[in-house]
């Protein structure tokens, strides 16, 4: 049992903002009952990592715990995590200056009263229940500082898009922008809002075994 796991893809799952390791643990009973190798991490201020996410104001910091555990793999482990992308400022967020109020943001979280409706709209109430107990304040500074420069190895590495179809978040015209922009090797189409771990964990988990298959894992 323990070698045909050795032969199988390896997983390593980013949560978005405010989010942690946990928003994964569907997907995490689904891939280790098939028997996949899965990791979850835990951002820097995120999860049960305790940093005061005020103080993340790059976003190499924030991406640290990712970019050391990817490094520690073995040459034919490595691979590109999917990010999620975020909303934009507004009425919806609370805002946090950690470097006083004459300086630019360095956190914001969705208002605890409209989590359910812009991000768990279709999600189980008690994933969004959970969610709201353990959602933190995400380094805003940090994700708006990321460049990603183009390079020889911009499409090493095989890209997949799921577009959610009832996301909130992410608007499905603005996803529409985002893949012609930057066009990934494959599109795939899920119908859940911006949460699909919690509304369709069993779709979300078909698809990334088929994106990890056709990839050329098994």
């Amino acid at each position: 049992m323990k070698e045909k796991r050795l032969n199988k893809a390896h997983f390593v799952l980013v949560h978005g903002i405010g989010g942690g390791g946990w928003c994964w643990y569907k997907i995490r009973c689904l891939m280790e009952n098939s028997n996949y190798r899965v990791t979850f991490i835990d951002l820097k201020g995120a999860g049960i990592d305790q940093t005061n996410p005020n103080t993340i104001l790059s976003f190499e910091d924030y991406n640290k715990p990712l970019i050391d555990f990817l490094s520690s793999l073995d040459d034919n482990e490595k691979g590109a995590p999917d990010l999620s992308e975020f909303g934009e400022f507004g009425d919806v967020y609370d805002v946090g200056f950690g470097l006083g109020q004459d300086h630019p943001p360095t956190t914001l979280i969705f208002k605890k009263e409209l989590q359910r409706k812009i991000i768990y709209q279709l999600s189980p109430r008690e994933d969004s229940t959970l969610a709201a107990m353990l959602f933190r304040p995400g380094p805003i500074q940090a994700l708006t500082s990321a460049q990603f420069k183009e390079g020889e190895n911009t499409e090493k590495v095989p890209r997949i898009y799921i577009k959610t179809t009832q996301d909130n978040v992410m608007k499905p015209e603005q996803q529409d922008a985002m893949i012609k922009r930057w066009p990934p090797s494959k599109v795939y189409v899920l119908e859940s809002d911006h949460s699909p771990f919690f509304s369709a964990p069993f779709s979300l988990f078909g698809l990334l075994v088929k994106a990890a298959i056709s990839a050329g894992c098994n």
